[in-house]
């Protein structure tokens, strides 16, 4: 587990501007907030923003209000057991985890299904309540839209007493799904459509991964999170602005609830706009679809923007905390480009990841006046002047290296300052080598570079009167390691999926997300690397050693991002 996170400094927002008017207010004397996902599915970097507020809220307040209670709660809304499974909530824990937080009680909404199915009798008591027999359909007839007001069910002035036994029936297991529906008696006039008598129960005759089957009614999302708030002593329940509409029935809920259930506070509901980032889905239902068609290798495959992926393609939850830092909170909904999130882990990257030499797609160069049975041991640095971190490697250079295919061309323009026929260019911490024939098979492919060396200069030197522009990495021939990598890229070729069928979005997954190149060339100290260590490539990226594939002796790395934002350009091309 990563070490315990600090509080941000000094950050404002309008969430805090709440808390912190409540805290003067003294409406609260802590502050409790609650991170509560669905257990059907892993988090993605949408989550990602939820889980840095209101834990990073519990975090600052605690400083703030020492020996207050403060904290914030883990809590599963496991309120649809068809489509719940222990492993999402395993996967969700170990991301929460991952990215350095820890919550101070882990909760579910089934542990308050007793006392939810009590307080729905206590509606029905109370005429808030009562069981429609309405199929689907006809309850959509009913419902109306938003310019026209619904019609009362004829279910609607049901007695109470009936209610109530059809309730208990509903429990007692007696009747098949869809018979019956508990439903709230508020108003079908109303012009929020979520107070339209909104279903508060629903049969379900599906086993519950906690609770097995000892319940075939369920409730709904709408009814279980405010009670299990308000159970929990929640002041701030944060969530996303799809869910702004939900407030008045929240608030409804526990209205209606309040001098029954006697909870121990009366948490508000606040909504602030959710992330939504280009080139990628931060649906779960389309990442559900990518996973289970096949399209990518599963929910923790390096192109999805679920957090499982994002740290197995190499992000660091330093880098992903202060992308969300970044990002802010407000109420106004918008799109964030994925540069910002590319910027975070190279920024992070920079003064974490040691500085090697790789060869991708390699092309090979003898150098003719160099001895056959040398190898030079060159000092290589691992890091930049201004990274201050010392370290260094040998690497061996010898008669035969392998270059970038890209670094050579055979008719360059006036521009071009790497290898070509004639032109002389500077090995990365070797020699000054010049091209002078080139080979190439009967397709006119180039195979092999034949050079020659300056035996004047040792390695590193800058001859006196000579300008040479280009410096190239290399590996060498006899020494290299081979390697699988991966180049992963954007999940989608356009920055937004399509607005008509959720499975047209698939027509513009990225072709080139995942490029798999095997047969690279790495140096000599990359023979040992493992998994989940990561590096700078020289001129290529930043990569990390894949956490399932990389083994010591057979390294497979996986591109975490590009040294530059090279997309808008390549995009244009």
């Amino acid at each position: 587990m990563n070490s315990p996170v600090s509080a941000p400094a000094k950050p404002s927002d309008f969430i805090r501007d709440i808390i912190n008017d409540d805290m003067e207010a003294k409406r609260h004397d802590k502050v409790i907030t609650r991170f509560p996902p669905e257990p059907n599915g892993f988090l993605h970097i949408g989550h990602a923003k939820s889980i840095c507020l209101n834990f990073g809220l519990a975090l600052e307040y605690r400083e703030k209000l020492p020996g207050s209670g403060t904290r914030c709660h883990l809590r599963f809304d496991d309120t649809d057991p068809a489509k719940e499974d222990t492993l999402f909530e395993d996967g969700i824990q170990a991301d929460v985890r991952w990215l350095g937080f820890d919550w101070d009680g882990l909760y579910h909404a089934s542990d308050y299904f007793e006392k939810m199915y009590q307080y729905g009798e206590q509606l029905i008591s109370g005429g808030k309540a009562y069981v429609c027999s309405l199929s689907d359909a006809e309850s959509k007839a009913h419902r109306g839209d938003v310019k026209t007001p619904g019609t009362n069910s004829p279910y609607r002035e049901r007695s109470v007493e009936e209610s109530l036994d059809l309730f208990r029936r509903m429990r007692n297991g007696e009747f098949k799904d869809g018979e019956h529906v508990l439903r709230a008696k508020i108003d079908m006039a109303n012009a929020n459509m979520k107070m339209r008598d909104p279903m508060l129960y629903r049969i379900r005759h599906t086993e519950h991964h906690m609770t097995g089957d000892s319940w075939c009614i369920y409730p709904m999302y709408d009814y279980a999170h405010p009670i299990s708030d308000a159970i929990e002593g929640i002041t701030h329940s944060i969530c996303t602005l799809e869910f702004e509409n939900n407030r008045e029935l929240y608030d409804w809920v526990i209205d209606n609830l309040i001098e029954h259930a006697k909870f121990p506070s009366r948490p508000h509901q606040y909504e602030f706009a959710r992330l939504s980032l280009n080139y990628t889905v931060l649906s779960k239902r389309r990442l559900q679809e990518l996973v289970e068609g096949k399209h990518v290798s599963g929910w923790d495959d390096p192109r999805l923007p679920t957090i499982a992926g994002l740290r197995r393609r190499g992000y660091t939850p330093e880098s992903i905390r202060a992308f969300c830092a970044s990002v802010g909170i407000s109420k106004a909904n918008s799109t964030v480009d994925m540069a910002q999130l590319e910027f975070s882990i190279r920024d992070d990257l920079n003064q974490k990841a040691p500085r090697v030499l790789a060869v991708l797609k390699p092309l090979k160069v003898v150098i003719e006046n160099y001895p056959d049975d040398l190898v030079e041991e060159l000092d290589a640095n691992y890091w930049p002047h201004d990274v201050p971190k010392e370290g260094s490697r040998k690497v061996p250079f010898c008669k035969e290296i392998y270059i970038e295919q890209d670094d050579f061309m055979l008719e360059p323009p006036k521009d071009y300052f790497r290898l070509a026929p004639g032109k002389e260019v500077r090995l990365r911490y070797a020699h000054l080598i010049t091209c002078k024939e080139v080979i190439q098979d009967q397709n006119g492919n180039v195979t092999e570079i034949r050079c020659t060396f300056d035996t004047e200069t040792k390695p590193g030197d800058n001859p006196v009167g000579r300008k040479v522009k280009g410096t190239i990495h290399w590996v060498s021939a006899r020494h290299a390691v081979d390697a699988e990598i991966r180049l992963y890229d954007r999940l989608l070729s356009e920055e937004a999926p399509p607005t008509g069928k959720d499975s047209e979005f698939l027509n513009v997954v990225n072709p080139n997300a995942l490029q798999v190149l095997p047969g690279c060339k790495l140096e000599r100290s990359l023979a040992e690397a493992k998994a989940g260590e990561r590096f700078q490539f020289e001129r290529q990226g930043y990569f990390i050693g894949d956490e399932k594939d990389c083994k010591p002796g057979s390294p497979v790395f996986n591109r975490i991002v590009t040294l530059k934002d090279s997309w808008a350009r390549s995009q244009k091309k």
